[in-house]
């Protein structure tokens, strides 16, 4: 554990609860505190499930302060938003309680962190609110990811109908309220360089971003992955000719990768080797994804409890993604666990890796295909990658690391007046 000279007192903002599943805010209020800072966690559950982990949280010492947010109120914003220019999401999870005086007395934060655009409002309201201190108090919103980047490729690539026609319905006014947003706050950050220039080239209405004082202060701090937890097992032999696809797989774009790999790249591995077998790993899968386990190759896993020994065991993670923005959790998390990575440009755009070493690139369906089947009849190749990526994140991913660079982040902004 490493403790810093000057530890400061954070009021963490989260509009859904921190967990293994939400590894970002999750990895920095705990790395935060283990260097010395009280985190003071602000957040909202909709369920026992997330009830379970808040206490969590507050086994390992964090002092967390929650409000619950059901999801009928969530639908109410969302309703009471369709007239406005407010885009849904900015509106979904929105509960005054967590940001009343009630919640917030006794803090004297030395600075707030807001997370999402889900969680922008509470930043907005928490401006108002720290008025009242004399001393400055930074507000860094954490966008995250650009969500109107991510809108813009759904809109375009989403294999779903309904996906296409709400992202397509909400881009416009989340180009125009994450472009003004990018000028509420005293440091904004994204987690990676494609969603910084997206949010840079995004202005606002009436007022286009241009080099010198309106240009808003963005950073960029990446997402790591917990190489304690997400680990080589070298005690478990990895399956034979066994591939593995991990994510929330009602998730849009993970609906749309998994479509996609099952109809034209998998068919292509399959006649090249016929034995081979695919582990559809992640809750919540939609009903055509539940479907595709009827091929007796396809295991459609649901919820697991833990994704690690799927990914121990399988020889080759696979990563076709389409469409996405930031960085892709699944993509780490494999070659965390030494599992050799095969990807789509897209899927690991925002990593700083070698391909061909760290993890293999692959574009087309006939190109993904033979990449797979190359790893899969050689075994000293997929050891090597799988090696290769796991010294990759320990370089470069490793929460500790990340978190030193946002306590820095924290440190360096100009004081606030107002």
């Amino acid at each position: 554990m490493s403790f810093i000279v000057n530890a400061m007192r954070v009021l963490f903002v989260v509009p859904y609860v921190p967990n293994l599943i939400r590894v970002r805010p999750y990895n920095f209020i705990r790395h935060l505190a283990r260097r010395g800072h009280h985190v003071t966690v602000l957040t909202a559950w909709t369920d026992e499930r997330e009830r379970a982990d808040i206490e969590h949280l507050r086994a390992e010492g964090l002092e967390v302060r929650a409000v619950r947010l059901p999801r009928w109120r969530s639908l109410a914003n969302c309703l009471g938003a369709l007239p406005t220019a407010v885009p849904l999401q900015a509106a979904y999870c929105w509960h005054p309680a967590l940001v009343s005086e009630a919640a917030l007395e006794g803090l004297e934060p030395d600075a707030i962190h807001v997370e999402h655009l889900r969680g922008a409002w509470y930043g907005l309201a928490l401006k108002q609110w720290r008025r009242r201190f004399q001393a400055h108090v930074p507000i860094v919103w954490d966008s995250v990811d650009s969500i109107s980047l991510l809108f813009r490729h759904a809109a375009a690539r989403s294999g779903r109908l309904v996906s296409r026609w709400i992202t397509r319905f909400e881009l416009g006014r989340t180009e125009r309220y994450e472009g003004w947003l990018t000028r509420q706050f005293d440091r904004v950050l994204v987690t990676s360089r494609a969603d910084r220039e997206a949010l840079l080239g995004l202005g606002s209405p009436g007022r286009p971003l241009t080099a010198g004082q309106d240009t808003p202060d963005l950073r960029v701090i990446p997402n790591g992955v917990d190489l304690e937890y997400f680990s080589v097992d070298s005690d478990v032999a990895r399956e034979p000719a066994t591939l593995v696809m991990s994510g929330k797989m009602s998730y849009h774009a993970n609906v749309t990768m998994v479509l996609h790999f099952t109809r034209a790249i998998f068919p292509r591995i399959q006649a090249r080797q016929p034995d081979v077998k695919l582990w559809i790993v992640g809750k919540d899968p939609t009903p055509e994804v539940r479907a595709l386990a009827q091929d007796p190759a396809i295991t459609v896993t649901g919820t697991v409890t833990d994704v690690r020994p799927y990914l121990q065991r399988a020889t080759v993670a696979v990563a076709p993604i389409a469409y996405g923005v930031g960085i892709q959790n699944k993509v780490l998390e494999a070659m965390a666990c030494g599992a050799p990575v095969v990807a789509t440009p897209q899927a690991v755009s925002a990593l700083e890796l070698e391909t061909g070493r760290d993890a293999m690139v692959a574009e087309t369906p006939e190109t993904f295909a033979e990449t797979v089947v190359g790893l899969l009849q050689d075994p000293g190749r997929r050891a090597a990658v799988g090696q290769a990526g796991r010294r990759y994140v320990e370089a470069h991913h490793a929460w500790a690391s990340i978190a030193a660079r946002l306590e820095e982040t924290y440190h360096g902004i100009p004081a606030y007046v107002g």
